[in-house]
């Protein structure tokens, strides 16, 4: 059984539709799995059909309000981990180019929030989301 040192969370804004948990979700996870050296080797069925990888490691999802994803966002930023955002107005966009300069338009502390990933050290991102629900 592999262990790891780190975890990752993904942490949606409570009063998001499911459509929205999932795209949010989606969007989130491409961002920390496009960086962060966290996929394994291809899958193989007893076929021979080769599969694309997936994550190493499990991806745990939270709900917390704005006000605690402001704050765990805050905390993680200084803490150095790798964090990955969506905001409210990426709902309304429809291409990276677009994305990006939305994103520009807001100071961090004034983003809307609808969701946050983090990757960091296990202990410190536990303290970090310490009190938040898990997802259901």
């Amino acid at each position: 059984m592999t262990t790891f040192d780190t975890k990752i969370k993904i942490i949606l804004r409570n009063g998001l539709e499911p459509w929205q948990e999932l795209n949010v979700t989606a969007f989130l996870v491409s961002g920390i799995a496009g960086t962060q050296a966290i996929i394994g080797e291809p899958y193989i069925d007893a076929d021979g059909v080769q599969y694309l990888p997936m994550s190493q490691q499990p991806i745990m999802i939270h709900t917390a309000n704005v006000d605690q994803l402001r704050d765990i966002m805050k905390k993680a930023i200084e803490k150095e981990m790798a964090v990955t955002i969506y905001t409210n107005e990426l709902f309304t966009t429809y291409n990276d180019e677009d994305n990006r300069t939305e994103i520009a338009k807001y100071t961090t502390d004034k983003l809307d929030l609808v969701g946050i990933g983090i990757r960091g050290k296990k202990n410190p991102l536990d303290r970090i989301t310490k009190g938040i629900d898990m997802h259901r």
